[in-house]
């Protein structure tokens, strides 16, 4: 069982950075590997970004690619997620989430496939 906890999310203007942060709770967060997904109201949600459970595997959607960051620190039991360059379509809760890997370096994008979720962090972006 792996609990996460997202960080408090917060307002920021356009063009500003936001550093998420996800604690799990549990020994085994290193065999897990770990995603960002996000939600908008009446929306489907959708991924964001993945991270294997080394860290040496990242991957990312379009529309945040080259402005997100995810990255861990398996020693804290953390994910992260930074984001700079920020929009108002950025707007939404986010999530992160675990899908158990085993020490294998793939990554898994769909919402159906992850293992555990935190409860959201609302980001809200002025313009």
């Amino acid at each position: 069982q792996v609990q996460l906890v997202e960080s408090v999310g917060g307002l920021v203007q356009a063009g500003g950075s936001l550093r998420l942060s996800c604690a799990a709770a549990g020994r085994t967060f290193r065999t897990y590997a770990m995603d960002w997904f996000r939600q908008a109201p009446g929306k489907e949600r959708e991924f964001v970004a993945a991270i294997s459970w080394s860290g040496e595997n990242t991957f990312y959607t379009d529309s945040v690619k080259g402005r997100f960051t995810i990255s861990r620190d398996n020693a804290k039991n953390t994910v992260y997620l930074q984001m700079n360059s920020l929009k108002p379509e950025d707007t939404t809760v986010y999530y992160c989430a675990a899908s158990w890997s085993s020490y294998n370096t793939y990554l898994l994008t769909g919402v159906g496939t992850m293992d555990y979720w935190g409860k959201g962090t609302l980001v809200t972006v002025s313009s």
